[in-house]
């Protein structure tokens, strides 16, 4: 898939989806066993970056016009996903209260990290992706 990698040899949308899978995975265990909790503060934090990163990228979007390579929109489609993600799980998580050892809570917080790594990951291949364009 030359969209989501640039011409580079491996796919650095692959990566980060792998590399945020794992923390996912991490922070949903963690968090059933209790050994991470998750604060409101914190996610408002999260939701306070992905609603700063949904307005860059629509501000991106808007001025960036027929500039720039076509692997940007493939990307930009996965980071628009994952910052999509990383609003609505913090809102659900800041709605309702979950138990320290609740499964439902742990799979949220889980996906929430997942989505919130992955928006931080796609970033890093759309500035590495633009740094190397070739237009």
């Amino acid at each position: 898939m030359s969209l989501t990698n640039c011409g580079c040899k491996g796919s650095c949308t692959l990566y980060a989806i792998i590399a945020s899978a794992l923390i996912g995975i991490i922070a949903g265990v963690l968090r059933f066993t209790a050994i991470i909790t998750v604060t409101p503060a914190f996610l408002w934090v999260l939701f306070g970056i992905a609603v700063v990163y949904l307005l860059g990228q629509v501000f991106v979007s808007a001025f960036a016009g027929g500039s720039v390579c076509r692997e940007f929109c493939a990307l930009l489609r996965v980071l628009l996903l994952s910052i999509l993600g990383t609003i609505l799980l913090s809102v659900v998580l800041l709605g309702v209260t979950f138990v320290a050892t609740s499964v439902l809570g742990a799979i949220l917080v889980g996906l929430l990290l997942f989505a919130f790594s992955m928006t931080l990951g796609i970033t890093a291949c759309l500035i590495t992706c633009l740094a190397t364009c070739e237009n």
